[in-house]
């Protein structure tokens, strides 16, 4: 659920930025030139802003794998475990019906 409402907040982040883009282009009181410079001061920005927010989502997902991968190991590892308290149980059952079997 974190990553569709990342995802619809970089996708309005976008929309703004072409819409300022195009609103700026379209009313700027500067040169052609001081427009260009500003767009490409904007773009950076921008570039800058989606850079840093895709390296943040990267490590979420690293940090969200390792979660993974922890939460199994840990399942195998009681997995494991029921398994021997398991085998424990059938071998203490089956000695004492051994025993009983030799008594009786």
């Amino acid at each position: 659920m974190e990553n569709n409402q990342s995802g619809s907040n970089f996708l309005y982040f976008l929309t703004g930025i072409s819409v300022g883009a195009l609103i700026g282009i379209l009313f700027a009181p500067q040169s052609g030139r001081e427009t260009r410079d500003y767009i490409t001061t904007r773009t950076e920005e921008g570039r800058g802003y989606v850079t840093k927010k895709s390296q943040d989502l990267r490590g979420q997902a690293s940090e969200y794998v390792d979660r993974g991968k922890e939460m199994v190991q840990d399942q195998k590892e009681h997995l494991a475990a029921a398994i021997d308290a398991g085998k424990q149980a059938y071998k203490s059952e089956t000695g004492a019906k051994a025993a009983k079997g030799a008594k009786g």
